[in-house]
C-alpha cells in the first residue's frame, strides 16, 4: 500500500505536509474519530481525501455548499479520482442512476448535501455502500452558535446509525470553544482525537483604521504596501464601484461578486493570480479556493458581520509567511449601518410564516403537496406582489433554506439573446409591410452584430432607450418576429428556483424550526457585538483580542498591530525640534496640506498635528484659502 506521503506526491505534487495534516491522517488511518481545526489555507481536505484514497471503499462527504461540492468534485476528477456530488435539486430518476454508479463503480468520493442526506432512497443506498470514512466539511454550521448555523446539520448523525463502525472527521476553518464541544456533542464522535493548529500569525498585522474619507485612507495603504490586495466590500454595487475608483486613479483593479459570469469570474481570478491585475475588489464570494500565498494586503471597506468572517477573510494574507497585513477601515457611521443590515432585518416567526404562506400560494401548493417541486422564481416580483419588505422577505427564504423546507438558488445573471434565422433583405421585407417593429428591430441591427450568424446576448433596457419605448415593447416585438419564425428569441424573466423539499403543512412546518431562528438571531446579536468590540478595543493587542475570542491564550503582544506600533511609539522620545525642521523643509519646497505632511514624514500623526497647531500658533506658518500649510 501506498503511504500518505506518496499519495500526496502523486496526485498533489507536495513533497511535504502542512503542519498537523499528517498527525491527523494519521488519526484517521487508525480508525478514531478526529476533529480537525485548521485555520484559513491550512490544507483540511487533504486531512479526509488522503486516508479516504488509501482505505477500500468510498469516503461520504457533507458539505453545505453547491459551489464548494462542485469545485473539489471538479478538482478531484482532474486528478483521475472518481467523486461524484449529489446536491439538491436533481431528479428522483437521475438521483437513482447515481447511487447505483457509487455502489458499484468504483467511486473514491461521494460528496452530499446535508439535506439530500434526509432521503430515503439515499440512506438506503448508503446502507449498501463501503463507507470508509464520514467527512463533514464546514462543521461549524451544525452548533447554534457557529457561523452560519444550519439545522439540517443536526441530522448528519443519522450516518452513524447506518454505519456505526465507520470512523468520522469533523473539520471547520473558525470555531470558539463553545463550538467545538457543540460540534463534538452534535455528531456524537466517540474519543475525538482533536487536532488545533494555533491561530496566532506572527506576520500579520490586525490594523483597525478611524477615518472619515476611507476611499483616501485606501489609497494610501495601496500606496504604501506594495504588492497584491484584496478589498472587501459589503455588496456588488460597492465593488463595481470602488473597482472604477481605484482604476481611474492608476491602480490596476478588478471586481468579483455572485452576479459575474462564471466565464467572467474565472478569467479575472487569473488575472489576479499571475499579478496582471494588483488588487481584486471582491465581496465575501470570493473566498473559495483561494491559494495565493503572496498577498500582502486584506482590507476590509466595512466592517464584517462576525470575528469568523473577518479572520477567514484577513487570513488570506501573508500565507507565504512574509509581513503583511488586514485593514480594517471604519468610520462613525459603520456601527449603525451594520445594525440595519444585519440586526433589524431578522426576520421573527411570524415573517417567517408570512412567507413560506405566500410561497405556497404564489405558486399554488396545496396543502400537503408540494414535495420535490421546481419552480422559476422572481424575488422582486413576489415581494410587489404581495407588499413584503425585501430585506426580510430575504432573509425569512434564506432560513427556510437553511432548515432544509425549500431549496433556493439565486441566479444573478438573466440571459437574453436573439439569433436571426432570416436574411437580412427578408427582414426589411418583413418591417416594411409591419412597420410597427421597425423601430425596435432597427435599434437592434444597429446595436448588435452577428446576429444573423449566432446566438448573441442583447439588453432589453438599452434597446428600449434606442427605441424611445419602454422594455415591454421591446419583449412583445421580439415575441412577435420570433412567432413569424424571423428570429429565435430566449428571454428568461426569473431570477431565481425555488423548490419544495417538503410537503405544505405551514403551521406545522414553521412549529419545527422556530426555535432555531430564536437561537439564530441570538447568535447573529452576539457575533455583531463581538465585531464591534473588537473594532473599538485600542486597549489590547489585535491579535491577542482574536486569540482570546477563539479560547486561545497568549501572553506576548504580536508587534505589528495598532495597539502594539502605537505602543512603542509612546515609548519612543518624540523629537519636537526634528518635526519641526522636517516641516519647514517640506514647506519651503512647496504649500501642502496636513493630510500630505503627515503621509511625507514618519512620526506619530497626533504628535504631527500638535507640532503643526503649534507653529501655526506662533505663526511660523499659517493656513491660506487652499487650506494648505505655506510659511509665514
Amino acid at each position: 500500500m501506498e503511504s500518505s506521503l506518496q499519495i500526496l506526491q502523486k496526485y498533489w505534487n507536495y513533497d511535504s505536509f502542512k503542519p498537523l495534516q499528517e498527525e491527523i491522517i494519521a488519526s484517521v488511518m487508525d480508525g478514531e474519530d478526529t476533529f480537525a481545526l485548521l485555520p484559513t489555507g491550512g490544507g483540511k481536505s487533504i486531512c479526509f481525501q488522503i486516508p479516504a484514497l488509501l482505505k477500500e471503499g468510498i469516503c461520504v462527504v457533507i458539505s453545505p455548499l453547491i459551489a464548494l461540492m462542485q469545485d473539489q468534485v471538479q478538482n478531484l476528477q482532474q486528478k483521475d479520482i472518481k467523486a461524484i456530488a449529489l446536491p439538491s435539486g436533481i431528479k428522483y430518476t437521475e438521483l437513482d442512476t447515481l447511487l447505483d454508479n457509487c455502489i458499484y463503480g468504483n467511486y473514491k468520493f461521494l460528496y452530499l448535501s446535508p439535506e439530500r442526506l434526509q432521503q430515503d432512497i439515499v440512506q438506503e443506498r448508503l446502507k449498501q455502500m463501503n463507507i470508509n470514512l464520514i467527512a463533514v466539511d464546514e462543521a461549524h454550521c451544525i452548533s447554534q452558535w457557529g457561523n452560519d448555523f444550519r439545522p439540517s446539520y443536526k441530522k448528519i448523525k443519522i450516518l452513524r446509525e447506518i454505519h456505526p463502525s465507520v470512523p468520522i472527521i469533523g473539520l471547520t476553518a473558525s470555531a470558539t470553544n463553545k463550538v467545538v464541544d457543540d460540534i463534538i456533542t452534535e455528531l456524537d464522535l466517540f474519543q475525538p482525537k482533536l487536532f488545533k493548529q494555533s491561530f496566532f500569525r506572527s506576520n500579520l498585522g490586525y490594523r483597525t483604521e478611524n477615518v472619515e474619507d476611507k476611499n483616501y485612507k485606501l489609497t494610501e495603504i495601496l500606496k504604501k504596501y506594495q504588492g497584491t490586495s484584496i478589498v472587501y466590500v459589503r455588496n456588488r454595487k460597492s465593488a463595481v464601484e470602488l473597482s472604477d475608483f481605484l482604476n481611474a486613479g492608476g491602480y490596476l483593479a478588478t471586481y468579483y461578486h455572485g452576479g459575474v459570469d462564471a466565464r467572467e469570474k474565472t478569467k479575472r481570478f487569473k488575472q489576479w493570480l499571475s499579478e496582471e491585475i494588483r488588487i481584486m475588489v471582491a465581496t465575501s464570494a470570493f473566498g473559495m479556493g483561494i491559494d495565493k500565498p503572496n498577498v500582502r494586503t486584506v482590507i476590509h471597506y466595512n466592517i464584517p458581520e462576525s470575528i469568523e468572517s473577518y479572520f477567514q477573510e484577513a487570513g488570506r494574507a501573508g500565507r507565504d509567511g512574509k509581513q503583511s497585513f488586514a485593514f480594517l477601515l471604519k468610520n462613525k457611521n459603520d456601527a449603525n449601518k451594520l445594525h440595519n443590515q444585519f440586526i433589524k432585518v431578522l426576520p421573527d416567526t411570524d415573517n417567517v410564516k408570512l412567507v413560506y404562506r405566500k410561497l405556497s400560494n404564489y405558486f399554488q401548493i396545496s396543502y400537503g403537496e408540494g414535495e420535490q417541486t421546481a419552480h422559476e422564481f422572481n424575488f422582486n416580483t413576489f415581494c410587489k406582489t404581495y407588499q413584503l419588505q425585501t430585506l426580510i422577505t430575504y432573509n425569512a427564504i434564506q432560513f427556510l433554506d437553511r432548515c432544509g423546507v425549500i431549496r433556493f438558488t439565486q441566479r444573478f445573471t438573466q440571459k437574453t439573446s436573439i439569433h436571426v434565422l432570416t436574411t437580412g433583405n427578408h427582414l426589411l421585407e418583413y418591417l416594411e409591410k409591419n412597420q410597427k417593429y421597425e423601430l425596435v428591430t432597427k435599434a437592434i441591427l444597429r446595436t448588435y452584430g452577428g446576429i444573423f450568424d449566432d446566438e448573441v446576448s442583447i439588453n432589453i433596457a438599452q434597446i428600449a432607450s434606442k427605441a424611445s419605448t419602454s422594455e415591454g415593447k421591446v419583449i412583445q416585438t421580439l415575441q412577435n418576429l420570433q412567432e413569424a419564425n424571423l428570429l429565435e428569441f430566449k428571454h428568461t424573466q426569473s431570477d431565481a428556483e425555488v423548490i419544495f423539499l417538503v410537503p405544505r403543512e405551514d403551521e406545522h412546518t414553521i412549529h419545527r424550526i422556530k426555535h432555531h431562528l430564536i437561537e439564530q438571531n441570538d447568535s447573529k446579536k452576539e457575533k455583531i457585538k463581538a465585531i464591534l468590540q473588537f473594532t473599538e478595543n485600542n486597549t489590547t493587542c489585535k491579535s491577542k483580542q482574536l486569540l482570546r475570542y477563539f479560547g486561545e491564550v497568549s501572553d506576548n503582544d504580536c508587534g505589528i498591530c495598532n495597539f502594539c506600533i502605537q505602543k512603542n511609539k509612546n515609548q519612543e522620545k518624540i523629537d519636537v525640534d526634528k518635526i519641526r525642521e522636517d516641516i519647514i523643509r517640506l514647506l519651503q519646497e512647496k504649500k501642502l496640506s496636513s493630510r500630505d505632511l503627515l503621509s511625507k514624514l514618519e512620526y506619530p500623526e497626533d504628535s504631527t498635528l500638535e507640532v503643526l497647531r503649534e507653529m501655526n500658533a506662533h505663526q511660523i506658518i499659517k493656513i491660506n484659502h487652499d487650506n494648505n500649510y505655506q510659511l509665514v
